[in-house]
């Protein structure tokens, strides 16, 4: 078999994490991401063990894990600060995503990543694979498949403040939800469900103390796409958000978009073909799944009723479940789905 060669749209995660593996398996990789460099600020991810698993796989695992830390026990809250439930952390690493971003391209020589260099599938012609990693607002997959991207109806708010936390916590409200988790740095990512931030502003300590320091706050309508009947097409592959995505209220995509890149590229030690059919059938549904369980806990968070009986339940679900990993998704976003 000859020398093979890919195309990866796209320089996030998931786009990167597939360029490491697919060249851990032979591939010649040119990624083309049209950012002019790397970012240098962000906020934080929550790397839950099965993506640290998958970093392992490619030889990242332990970089990712010496950039960031690990996560405690987080608390559920009501606004009043009456304890719901915990979720246990689990094996769970926070790092920031500028941190994740440098490991991966460590990982790639020296011009394997193409900033500045916006792409679609007529400028890869050439190459035996095209991987769209492009993001939410996907035009590898616009011109493949079409799969509207939907709204939420849920506002989402996200920043990093210098204000220290000993660990992360989330606190359920009616109609929205506050919640905060520690940067390995000291300062702490917040990120808020909700119409507006004025509704938080009497919650319990120390939700009034971040909003106070927030100063660069962004706000986004959260978006999902609607599924799509297969994750390929010919010899192009899509993953992570370009493939599914998901409401943050998971905090799954960014860990989902590694294992894409992962076992897309142990998919095609072999031919294409074969390979890409292998991949759309490990991941397609899988991951379809949890984006329709992110956004039905993202409906469960917006309601302004009953929050007694939610609140109950959510007690209930948290002392009977295995210890799962904490749903942070205070940075579980790519540009391009902020621009939604």
């Amino acid at each position: 078999m000859g020398l093979r060669r890919a195309a990866v749209i796209g320089g996030g995660v998931g786009g990167l994490a597939a360029a490491v593996g697919l060249r851990r398996h032979g591939w010649q990789v040119d990624v083309f991401e049209r950012s002019a460099a790397l970012p240098e600020v962000g906020t934080g991810l929550a790397i839950r063990p099965d993506a640290l698993a998958a970093l392992d796989r490619i030889g990242s695992g332990d970089a990712a894990r010496r950039a960031g830390r690990r996560q405690a026990d987080g608390v559920v809250r009501k606004p009043d600060g009456t304890v719901i439930g915990t979720i246990a952390a689990g094996s769970v690493h926070l790092l920031t995503r500028p941190a994740l971003l440098g490991v991966l391209a460590g990982a790639l020589p020296q011009g394997v990543v193409r900033f500045g260099a916006a792409a679609g599938l007529a400028d890869c012609a050439g190459y035996d694979l095209v991987v769209g990693a492009d993001g939410v607002h996907s035009g590898v997959r616009g011109e493949l498949f079409d799969a509207p991207v939907r709204r939420s109806g849920a506002i989402g708010w996200r920043g990093t403040v210098d204000v220290p936390v000993e660990a992360g916590g989330e606190t359920w409200g009616r109609g929205g939800k506050f919640g905060f988790t520690p940067q390995a740095d000291g300062r702490t990512n917040w990120y808020a469900l909700g119409p507006d931030l004025s509704m938080f502003a009497d919650w319990h300590d120390p939700i009034p103390r971040v909003l106070a320091a927030a100063g660069d706050v962004l706000r986004h309508e959260l978006l999902h796409l609607s599924p799509l009947p297969r994750y390929t097409s010919g010899r192009v592959a899509l993953l992570g958000d370009a493939a599914h995505a998901m409401t943050p209220d998971l905090g799954q995509g960014a860990c989902q978009a590694i294992i894409d890149g992962v076992v897309l590229a142990e998919c095609l030690t072999g031919g294409v073909d074969e390979g890409l059919r292998s991949y759309d059938a490990k991941r397609r549904r899988v991951t379809q799944r949890l984006a329709a369980r992110s956004l039905q806990l993202n409906r469960l968070a917006r309601v302004r009723r009953f929050t007694g009986a939610r609140d109950l339940g959510l007690r209930v679900a948290l002392a009977l479940a295995p210890r799962p990993s904490w749903p942070s998704w205070s940075a579980d976003l790519e540009r391009d789905e902020l621009a939604g």
